[in-house]
């Protein structure tokens, strides 16, 4: 199948373009920066997800988005309206198969920075959206949420054994993902899901349902 992904250079967005290619796929990434990967089956754009002149990339099967800032002065410019403008470019046609958002838990928690969290959520209510209009081609249209990821954006927390075991400390699992366990997930949402639809799926490690109970 052919793949989009946007974000495809760093963190998250690289390893979704690794686990698409090593199934065989053929993968177009979308980023601002260069990409390292190289594989026969792998096409990359420096783009801006914001542009009104995005990569001509014609009949797409599964959609990725991916690409976001965070705690910029552009969050809401780039993980919505990016967004936004990269899935009407790409996602509304009747070959569609799947559309994925790559969202966050701050979207339903809120409990990050405002624009990033408020970004995030309209991330969510657009996947809806979407799901709907494309539901007449039988298309699969999810967002996955992750809460923290070990990715080089949360390095100053990683890097700080403080820090990290006060986050830690907030996930009934007492561990973050990483960035494949995100890909598989982005893996199962858009090629082997057939019948979940408009959903947002959380992969937080259970931090949104901490609760210290104190007597």
């Amino acid at each position: 199948m052919k793949i989009i992904v946007t974000g495809s250079s760093k963190g998250i967005g690289r390893a979704i373009c690794n686990r698409f290619l090593s199934a065989g796929h053929t993968v177009f990434g979308i980023d601002i920066l260069d990409s390292t990967i190289n594989h026969p089956n792998y096409n990359h754009f420096v783009c801006d997800v914001t542009s009104k002149n995005l990569p001509k990339i014609y009949d797409c099967d599964v959609l990725i988005n991916n690409a976001g800032v965070q705690n910029s002065s552009s969050d809401i410019d780039i993980n919505l309206k990016g967004t936004i403008n990269v899935t009407k470019a790409y996602a509304m046609h009747e070959n569609i198969k799947s559309v994925l958002f790559i969202a966050s838990a701050s979207g339903t928690t809120g409990a990050e920075f405002p624009e990033y969290a408020a970004s995030k959520g309209g991330v969510i209510a657009y996947m809806k959206n979407v799901a709907l209009s494309l539901a007449k081609y039988g298309a699969t249209v999810n967002s996955l949420s992750p809460g923290g990821v070990i990715t080089d954006i949360n390095e100053h927390i990683i890097n700080s054994p403080d820090l990290y075991q006060k986050v830690l400390n907030e996930t009934l699992l007492n561990k973050w993902a990483d960035v494949e366990e995100i890909a598989e997930f982005s893996y199962f949402l858009t090629v082997i899901n057939k019948s979940m639809t408009g959903q947002d799926i959380l992969v937080d490690n259970g931090e949104a349902h901490k609760s210290n109970f104190i007597w």
